[in-house]
């Protein structure tokens, strides 16, 4: 029976394809389809100008996912040491999430002239 490390492991692992699968999805719906809707979405509002961070969307996906297909082909074909592949995905899922989070708040910027409305 494998013990909780291995287990762990094969999920690590597995949780590579859908991540791949679904970054690469989202960087061909930017340059192939010109689909702007998840481009920089904050608190379920799309920027002003999409348009214009449409490609480091894009750039940012593409290379994310090409890395995890790089880091699993690598287990598969090449038999990475554990060491080699989980460091290439797990850098690459935080590179990920930092990247994604720096161009949001780059594409919302704060505004400190808002009025509010009051209701009522």
């Amino acid at each position: 029976m494998p013990d909780i490390i291995t287990t762990m492991n094969w999920i690590l692992f597995l949780a590579l394809f859908p991540l791949s699968f679904v970054w690469l999805k989202n960087a061909y719906k930017i340059f192939i389809k010109k689909d702007f809707t998840n481009v920089a979405v904050k608190k379920g509002e799309l920027p002003p100008n999409p348009k214009k961070w449409a490609p480091y969307v894009g750039l940012l996906n593409l290379f994310a996912g090409l890395a995890l297909i790089w880091a699993i082909f690598g287990v598969v074909l090449f038999a990475y040491p554990y060491n080699l592949w989980t460091g290439i995905a797990s850098v690459t899922i935080w590179f990920k999430v930092i990247g994604e989070f720096i161009i949001k708040q780059h594409a919302h910027p704060i505004s400190f002239n808002k009025k509010k409305v009051l209701k009522g």
